[in-house]
């Protein structure tokens, strides 16, 4: 879960998540993750390797590497030539932020909290911090722009993928869980308790 410890909040409501020598946004750090080497880049090969770290299978994998990389790479390489190898740069991912979304990232990239509030104080009914996968579609509908397509597409598989990953036993996914998916803090848990599973079987 993310550390309230390592944020940082501005005049303007917006959160950083900055740590010590890190003035990454939110939205860097959460992509961050998929970038194994750490070169700035995330290739598809990285990102389906962290999505079989998370403890995804190899079909879910597979395809989410080839539709994220597809999607995301151009925008996040503005004026130069396309690469068949679909690399991300991790410093412009804001520019592939899609519609149709919560807003909890602004246009920078930076985590606004009073966006993260609203998730839980409109669409969570059943407990006041978690939400039902019902109080889930019902908020990606809430927030779908009109004819925004592919914004409603996006939107809807990432939290499908989220909640199929991450609801409890009694199939409610929880704020702290969200609120650490949004600066990738949930991914780096997410590999630690799988490989500590591995170890144990």
């Amino acid at each position: 879960m993310a550390s309230s410890s390592s944020s940082s909040s501005s005049d303007d409501g917006h959160e950083n998540l900055q740590g010590l020598g890190d003035d990454r946004s939110a939205l860097q750090k959460h992509v961050a993750f998929f970038d194994q080497n750490k070169d700035g880049i995330v290739y598809p090969w990285e990102t389906y390797r962290g999505f079989r770290a998370i403890g995804c299978g190899i079909l879910l994998s597979s395809v989410s590497a080839i539709l994220i990389n597809l999607a995301l790479s151009r925008k996040t390489r503005p004026g130069k030539f396309p690469s068949l190898l679909f690399p991300i740069e991790v410093k412009n991912i804001h520019m592939a932020k899609h519609g149709s979304d919560s807003g909890v990232y602004d246009n920078e990239g930076r985590f606004v909290p009073s966006k993260f509030e609203e998730i839980f104080t409109e669409h969570a009914r059943s407990s006041p911090n978690a939400l039902t996968s019902e109080e889930l579609m019902a908020m990606v509908k809430y927030n779908r722009v009109p004819k925004d397509y592919s914004g409603w597409v996006a939107s809807w598989t990432e939290w499908k993928i989220l909640y199929f990953l991450c609801k409890d036993k009694s199939g409610l996914l929880h704020k702290e869980t969200i609120r650490a998916v949004y600066d990738g803090s949930l991914f780096e848990r997410m590999q630690e308790d799988r490989a500590s599973a591995q170890k144990k079987s």
